[in-house]
């Protein structure tokens, strides 16, 4: 049902899209620079035209921070022009585009009081809320995002905003994708359908803003390679060279994540700032309604599992969560920006049957309510930024707490630092605490064994587009909880470490440029102190572009083109679980030491940016030791194209 509403809205924009292109037929649209798209607003007297600027085009996220459409073509849209639309450097896909990503380096930015849902793997392409963005602009907008995919399909983001009035601005967009593969039983196909709107009196004391999302990620699974033929592939077998004659581990297994989601978040002004008075006082309200589950079906029991309580497999976990916040804002020029809240959260994880094993019965459900207190606080003193937020579980059965200190400083337009210190202490997530699943082994509970696990992380930053980007990150931490094997068998747990984690990594960055050419560089290198065998990561990761950008036909015709070199170092890979959806740690096979080049040829005309990319040429004559986890190899060489299309009334 949502790829037939997503199908209806696509056409629907790309109709409204053409029929904006005929009423702006009326005049060329100024082209100044490489990133101004401007175009006619007519005044009511209808004898003027006024000059809408693309600065008037405002994206403003999660965190009420605002920026501006930017139509201009550049190596990070390169960077971004993939399924998650953002920069993936540290990540590695598999083989077919909407399957999962292996992650290079770990992230603890997380801080949450929380457990979170499982299936992790599913949710690199899962909007949360923070990946939601609100608008506010003078003409209607249409963004077309077009990729092809592998074999059959396509990846299609259409997305529509306008404001009806200058109070009030709607959005819609859907984002699908279907795709086969090259290889046997690894069809993807999934949909993320979002509607936004935010609203705002004439007087400004009121707003508001509003959210739904719905989301579908569906995949077909076959286990990957068998070991055997691994070896097939490694030796680059002429029969094995298309990936559709391997056989692999089973055909007869699919997961999906499912999610919809409601969020409203607005507040009144009861003290309002003017010339005479310099405090500002706000009462608010944020309320979150999310409803997901995870499903994995076998029509076969498979041994790759082991035993099974059935011979068909349906598991599904669900999670019901009801978050609602009240908060009070009190803003003084001198002071800064003061707040304090109060969380309610109601959560029900579980299933909807119970399972005995070895004559113990496991509970269902974890389910219950918790009330939580917080604080933040911002300040700007010149070219000082000061913030910090504080937020602990005050009730209910999970204990949980994080603090989040930051400074800023900028000491010019082209050079400031940034550091922060973030202490979090949270329960591990729901699939590590509670799994129940028709194959025997994927049964567990860990509700009062598991200690919640502590993290401490320092990280600092300098960036200077003229010096370089650099940024430092250093991790502790307690009670590290992580999927892996126990005692060597090739049953998959989850094990909490009572190992103490150190863990730091240092990332560069730097654009050399002469002439028209350019050499950019981000280079990282990481290193587990503490915790070796329990968390693995390769010590360097490096990220190398050289290209070269020109306008032709009197600057009709913007064009950059050139290679990009991913590498990382050999190291213990992730290897991954289809039926949990999750990554565990092994330290039996090394993956890693291949190059993967990439060439591509982007161009921008107009509000239309055209990207054309021969992505892992190298793939035929580098070796076939080329690997996302183990026993699931990388992309081949293939040809793929698509764009990026603005389209302005």
């Amino acid at each position: 049902m949502n790829k037939f509403i997503g199908a209806l809205i696509t056409i629907f924009v790309v109709q409204l899209s053409y029929a904006q292109v005929l009423k702006s037929n009326r005049a060329e649209m100024n082209n100044v620079s490489n990133d101004s798209i401007r175009p006619n607003i007519k005044s009511k007297s209808k004898t003027k035209e006024i000059i809408a600027k693309i600065e008037q085009y405002k994206i403003v996220n999660f965190e009420r921070d605002t920026i501006y459409l930017d139509t201009t073509l550049s190596i990070t849209k390169e960077y971004k022009f993939n399924y998650l639309r953002r920069d993936n450097f540290g990540l590695i896909p598999f083989s077919n585009i909407g399957q999962t990503y292996n992650s290079l380096s770990k992230d603890f930015s997380q801080n949450n009081v929380l457990p979170l849902f499982g299936a992790r793997a599913k949710h690199f392409n899962y909007l949360e809320v923070d990946d939601i963005n609100y608008y506010n602009v003078p003409t209607p907008l249409t963004e077309l995002f077009f990729k092809t995919a592998f074999e059959q399909g396509q990846l299609l983001d259409a997305f529509f905003t306008v404001n009806t009035s200058p109070q009030f601005n709607f959005s819609i967009a859907y984002k699908g994708l279907r795709s086969l593969g090259n290889y046997q039983h690894i069809v993807t196909s999934t949909g993320n359908l979002r509607f936004t709107a935010n609203y705002k009196t004439k007087n400004g004391r009121y707003n508001a803003r509003t959210h739904i999302v719905t989301q579908d990620l569906f995949n077909e699974e076959n286990g990957g390679l068998k070991d055997e033929d691994v070896i097939n592939f490694e030796n680059g077998i002429d029969v094995f060279i298309d990936r559709g004659v391997f056989d692999p581990n089973f055909e007869n297994a699919s997961n999906i994540l499912k999610g919809k989601r409601f969020v409203l978040d607005h507040e009144f002004a009861l003290v309002k700032e003017n010339d005479s008075i310099s405090n500002t006082l706000t009462i608010g309200q944020s309320i979150n309604f999310e409803d997901k589950y995870y499903q994995f079906d076998q029509t076969q029991q498979s041994d790759f599992f082991g035993d099974a309580f059935v011979s068909s497999i349906l598991d599904k976990t669900t999670l019901e969560n009801f978050y609602n916040r009240f908060y009070f804002n009190y803003e003084n020029r001198t002071l800064g920006e003061f707040q304090v809240s109060m969380d309610y959260n109601n959560y029900n994880y579980g299933y909807d049957s119970v399972t005995v094993l070895n004559e113990v019965v496991l509970p269902n459900r974890i389910k219950g309510n918790t009330l939580a207190l917080g604080v933040k606080y911002k300040k700007k003193f010149g070219g000082l930024y000061l913030s910090g937020e504080a937020l602990t579980n005050i009730s209910g059965e999970f204990n949980g707490n994080f603090i989040i200190a930051n400074a800023k400083y900028k000491f010019s337009d082209d050079f400031n630092i940034d550091a922060s210190l973030a202490l979090n202490s949270s329960a591990p997530n729901y699939n590590y605490l509670l799994y129940m699943s028709d194959y025997i082994n994927y049964n567990w509970n860990n509700v009062d064994s598991f200690k919640n696990v502590t993290s401490k992380k320092f990280k600092f930053e300098l960036k200077s587009t003229k010096i370089a980007n650099l940024a430092f990150e250093y991790t502790n931490i307690d009670n590290y909880t992580f999927f892996g094997k126990i005692n060597d068998s090739d049953v998959i747990k989850p094990i909490q470490s009572h190992v103490q984690i150190n863990y730091f990594k240092v990332q560069f960055n730097k654009e050399i440029k002469y002439g028209k050419f350019a050499l950019d560089n981000t280079i990282m290198y990481q290193r587990v102190i503490d915790g070796e065998q329990i968390m693995n990561v390769p010590e360097f990761i490096t990220r190398n572009t050289l290209y070269y950008s020109n306008n032709f036909f009197k600057k009709a015709l913007f064009l950059q083109t050139g290679v990009t070199l991913n590498y990382f170092t050999e190291y213990n890979m992730d290897a991954y679980d289809p039926l949990l959806a999750e990554f565990y740690v092994q330290n039996d096979t090394k993956i890693g030491g291949f190059p993967r080049l990439d060439f591509f040829i982007n161009a921008k005309i107009r509000q239309t940016r055209i990207f054309f990319k021969a992505e892992h040429f190298n793939s035929a004559f580098s070796g076939y030791n080329y690997f996302s986890a183990p026993n699931y190899p990388y992309r081949d060489f293939a040809i793929r194209f698509g764009l990026v299309w603005n389209f302005f009334l």
